[in-house]
């Protein structure tokens, strides 16, 4: 889920552009954040842990700022770990040593099984700092291109890449180019922006390209890399023979920002229509619509909480008043940190609910961290019915591909069928949205369609079984 971001620049500051469409991903990421940037013959970089607010402006200056370094490229990522601890060994961007010289790369996305990867680069000498598959992708690449018969870096990055199965969207700076790719079943999305006519960037999300003043110019499709050489010469070459774009149906549920585009839809008109259809499949028996109102659960819940308002009649209130110093507790490492989070996070506005029979509308329930203390608080608040209502289907079964659900004993769908769920959170009614619902309030889709491997384990691929499951 990380946010990774890439600026080529050669008239302007990529380093600080490449810092604001960060920091217009945090959402992708809380646990550290790093920018690496060539003048065209030096590379710098920079990583601490933490958001990218609390980015120490002194280190910011001593590491990128010193001597007469003037930034034509630059690359940044914030971190949501799937592999690797939070040590700062794992911290990207990474900077490798290849025989083209030195290159930076970021990563979003997730490698099943590089363990294989790994045994044969340290046979040959080549030993990551850390544990995490980002680096050993960096580390191979470096691998290939002194081990293969390659002419550039480009093909050393393709070499690669045809040896690793698994999801990742990376960008990877030189001294002077910014090369955005994906694999062949396009999981996690990346595209490509203009700037000013004299510049070009890439980013997990569109809604960062626009926020710096770039204009969308295409998505980076499943299997290609663009290769921006300078501001003016952009080249596009497909990796693979063969492709089939997969999107993670979780990016317009809950990862992607409301403002991003994905499909040609605005995810926050698809997030609205989610909230319409939930409605078609999942009304509640109404005799009085005065006794009624529909909240959402911030932030991901609210725009389908108000496609269900929409279509029931019934008027949509503001339930939470959300903490904005506490990040997404979905991405938060570990159960407890998840637990105290929402906690911390979400406020009732009790003079809002008080007496009230609620619909309360939430993008998905995945352990019920979120749901299981929401709904008892909604109570105390003084609500009399507490109806929930997801906009996802019912989350069943573990992500390899770059979602911390890798053990399917943690998922409560998995577990517990609809009913036992609503029992668990203490709900008067608990209604999922279908695949199908849920896909066509989403359409026109990109690519191929998705995957929803989380629902009903149709992965791009084979997953591998010796993993823990």
């Amino acid at each position: 889920m990380c946010g990774i971001s890439g600026v080529l620049y050669p008239d302007g500051d990529p380093i600080d552009l490449a810092y604001f469409m960060e920091y217009c991903l945090q959402h992708r990421g809380q646990e550290s954040f790093g920018i690496a940037a060539s003048d065209g013959e030096k590379m710098v970089i920079t990583r601490q842990q933490g958001l990218v607010s609390a980015f120490a402006k002194e280190e910011y200056n001593r590491l990128i700022r010193n001597g007469n370094f003037s930034p034509v490229i630059a690359i940044a990522h914030n971190r949501y770990s799937n592999t690797g601890g939070d040590d700062f060994e794992n911290y990207q961007p990474f900077i490798v040593q290849t025989k083209f010289g030195k290159i930076s790369l970021v990563h979003n996305g997730n490698i099943p099984d590089i363990s294989e990867i790994a045994k044969k680069l340290h046979r040959n000498g080549f030993d990551p700092d850390g544990d995490t598959d980002s680096e050993i992708i960096a580390q191979l690449i470096a691998y290939c291109s002194y081990k293969n018969h390659v002419e550039s870096i480009e093909e050393s990055i393709i070499a690669a890449l045809k040896q690793i199965k698994g999801a990742y969207s990376i960008i990877v700076m030189t001294s002077n180019k910014l090369i955005g790719l994906r694999d062949p079943w396009g999981v996690r999305p990346l595209c490509c922006g203009q700037l000013n006519g004299n510049g070009y960037v890439f980013s997990s999300e569109t809604s960062a390209i626009e926020a710096i003043g770039a204009e969308w110019i295409c998505d980076v499709k499943a299997g290609e890399m663009i290769i921006v050489e300078s501001s003016k010469e952009i080249s596009h070459q497909m990796m693979f023979d063969e492709t089939c774009e997969r999107l993670c149906l979780f990016e317009p549920i809950y990862f992607s920002a409301p403002a991003s585009v994905i499909g040609d839809r605005l995810l926050k008109t698809a997030r609205r229509h989610m909230g319409n259809r939930l409605w078609d499949e999942h009304p509640v028996a109404i005799e009085n619509i005065d006794e009624w109102i529909v909240g959402g659960v911030p932030d991901t819940g609210v725009p389908a909480a108000q496609g269900y308002a929409e279509a029931s009649g019934i008027e949509y209130r503001d339930i939470f008043q959300r903490n904005r110093a506490i990040g997404r507790t979905f991405i938060q490492p570990d159960q407890r940190l998840r637990e105290l989070g929402v906690k911390l996070k979400l406020l009732p506005y009790r003079r809002e609910i008080r007496g009230k029979k609620l619909v309360v509308v939430e993008d998905s329930i995945v352990r019920s961290t979120t749901m299981g203390q929401l709904v008892p608080l909604l109570r105390e608040a003084g609500a009399i019915e507490v109806h929930v209502r997801i906009s996802s289907p019912p989350y069943k079964h573990r992500c390899l591909l770059g979602t911390d659900t890798q053990r399917t004993k943690e998922l409560i769908a998995a577990k517990m069928s609809v009913e036992e769920i609503c029992a668990h959170i203490g709900a008067d009614s608990l209604g999922y949205l279908s695949l199908e619902g849920l896909i066509e309030s989403i359409d026109p889709l990109p690519g191929n369609g998705f995957c929803s491997g989380c629902f009903n384990r149709s992965y791009p691929f084979e997953m591998p079984e010796e993993l823990p499951s």
